[in-house]
């Protein structure tokens, strides 16, 4: 076992052991000096959710929060500046993960959508459920193995070995069983053939492979992968997302996803986008800090003659 991952699973093991709200001070804190030690990180956030809160205010959605960040500089660098200390959140949650159990699961996180989830679990079909980076991206996939006795998820194989089989093994124990994403097409056709759920991420193109979507208001590439799943298998597509609300309180939704039953591929995948990125839209609007995708290229356009990174302002 190499260092790395004996630091790593001490690191998980004290914070899981810890008492939760000064770890999670101490996340902020990281967050905050993460923002002023990393100018250019800052400076990609900075212009996607400058889209993201434009598009919100110009569709009267989203936060307060959010709509003054589309006019007024100083709102928007707060929301930076948050996003940095969600981002490092994240972190703290991935190392407490092994501690979580079902009745965490059931005190810590409130449903808004009561009625899809129950649609959701009790329709006898195995489902696919399509996440962002995004607040808690653990939760979703602990509280989907929870409901269904187990799921299948992709995740990209790192470096470590040693490290990977830390990952495969502490969400294996919560129920999900991670695939690398070489195979990931055919594990996941086969487990929702065999009745299993699965999960994956979709708000990235990590391959370069996607399809341009509009995306609060321009386009975007998104990952074909969850709207191929869903046609080829037949299976229903949701989109879920949860957020932070308060020191270990959660809230989150699921989004149906309608898939055309008819029609040309090229058009049922071109459907299923749009609706994903729809509820990729829904998700993020009510606390757009949280989708840590924005520290990423995410429109193109924006990329395009990127001129150096802005000085941020002395907003708090």
């Amino acid at each position: 076992m190499t260092i790395r991952t004996r630091g790593l699973i001490a690191v998980s093991w004290l914070a899981c052991h810890l008492p939760e709200g000064p770890l999670t001070k101490l996340a902020d804190l990281a967050g905050d000096a993460w923002y002023r030690l990393a100018p250019e990180r800052a400076a990609q956030a900075r212009r996607n959710l400058a889209r993201v809160c434009r598009a919100l205010e110009a569709s009267e959605r989203g936060t307060a929060a959010a709509r003054a960040a589309a006019r007024d500089p100083g709102a928007l660098e707060r929301l930076v500046r948050a996003a940095f200390r969600h981002n490092a959140r994240y972190y703290l949650e991935v190392a407490r993960t092994p501690a979580l159990g079902r009745r965490d699961l059931d005190e810590r996180l409130a449903i808004e959508t009561p009625a899809v989830v129950a649609e959701a679990f009790t329709s006898g079909q195995a489902v696919i459920f399509v996440g962002l980076h995004f607040g808690a991206i653990e939760l979703p996939a602990l509280y989907l193995a929870a409901r269904v006795g187990g799921a299948v998820a992709p995740m990209e194989t790192v470096g470590d070995a040693a490290l990977q089989d830390y990952f495969v093994r502490t969400r294996g124990a919560a129920g999900v069983r991670i695939v690398g994403l070489r195979g990931a097409r055919r594990e996941l056709l086969a487990a929702l053939r065999e009745g299993t759920s699965v999960g994956l991420v979709g708000d990235r193109d990590l391959t370069g492979g996607g399809l341009p979507v509009t995306l609060f208001g321009a386009p975007a590439n998104l990952p074909l992968g969850p709207a191929m799943l869903a046609i080829e298998s037949g299976a229903p597509l949701y989109v879920v997302g949860v957020r932070r609300t308060g020191v270990g309180r959660y809230r989150g939704r699921l989004d149906a996803v309608p898939v055309p039953a008819e029609g040309s591929r090229r058009d049922r995948v071109t459907a299923a986008m749009a609706g994903l990125a729809a509820a990729f839209e829904r998700v993020v609007a009510v606390a757009p800090e949280q989708w840590w995708a924005v520290f990423f290229p995410i429109w193109p356009d924006l990329e395009a003659g990127v001129s150096p990174a802005p000085t941020p302002s002395d907003a708090t």
